[in-house]
């Protein structure tokens, strides 16, 4: 009995720590979480969002991952977003994510949907990263950069020289939660929602290459540079928003990329 108890044992060992099956990982020395997504052969934005990483997705060694091991679901007669996520306890916006859906995020009979395994639960108990990894959205030279007044007047973010139609890319990923004619300065305006509190705009747009709650990867692009708006000559403005409140991207984007 003592020696089938230790197979036992043994077997489940292996099992928890074969990359194909594990459903936790201990991040190893020199681990990134791209190698540990492609050997346990999840995709990496899942592996992300069920751990709640942000950009650049750092890990360090001894850190618990889960992995969720995805599941499929074939649409039937009757299926909506809202009962397939009441269904598996995963907000439909995840799935739209992970099967490429585009708002108002159709679903059809016979549709075979990946379910990634991200509880609300997990999500909601696993500590996030306070702001996401900031990064560039054009190469351009700075034309104006961030002026704060005592009175909080002044220039809310920067404002970077372009040729018009240059592409205008997402800072960090996010939804677009504007994409349209802007009422004031900007003309064409992109807003992008990082969670958090944390949102970024691009404006005077010639061109907005996004929808309405579309996903965005961090570097994808989300409109063509321009002049529209106030500009006096093709400019991109853009700013960084924490709780509506301007943030000076001076030391928030990637290697001083606003200095």
């Amino acid at each position: 009995m003592k020696r089938i108890a230790l197979a036992l044992a043994a077997s489940v060992l292996i099992a928890a720590g074969n990359p194909a099956t594990e459903t936790e990982h201990v991040v190893g020395d020199g681990e990134t979480l791209s190698g540990i997504a492609e050997r346990a052969g999840v995709p990496l934005s899942v592996i992300a969002a069920a751990n709640g990483l942000a950009e650049p997705y750092s890990v360090r060694k001894g850190q618990v991952l889960a992995i969720p091991r995805q599941r499929t679901h074939t649409v039937r007669s009757g299926d909506t977003g809202t009962a397939l996520a009441r269904r598996y306890g995963i907000p439909f916006d995840l799935i739209a994510v992970a099967n490429g859906l585009e708002a108002p995020y159709p679903i059809r009979i016979g549709q075979k949907l990946i379910i990634p395994a991200v509880a609300l639960r997990d999500v909601a108990v696993t500590p996030q990263r306070s702001e996401p990894w900031f990064r560039k959205p054009h190469d351009g030279k700075l034309l104006l950069g961030f002026q704060r007044g005592a009175d909080e007047s002044g220039h809310e973010g920067i404002d970077v020289a372009v040729t018009v139609g240059d592409m205008v890319r997402a800072s960090a990923g996010g939804r677009v939660v504007f994409a349209d004619r802007d009422s004031g300065r900007f003309g064409r305006l992109v807003v992008l929602d990082h969670g958090n509190g944390w949102r970024t705009r691009y404006g005077h747009l010639a061109r907005v290459t996004v929808k309405l709650g579309d996903y965005v990867k961090s570097g994808e692009r989300i409109g063509l540079a321009g002049d529209a708006g106030s500009a006096t000559r093709p400019e991109l403005h853009f700013d960084i928003l924490k709780d509506n409140k301007p943030v000076d991207p001076a030391g928030k984007l990637a290697e001083g990329d606003a200095q």
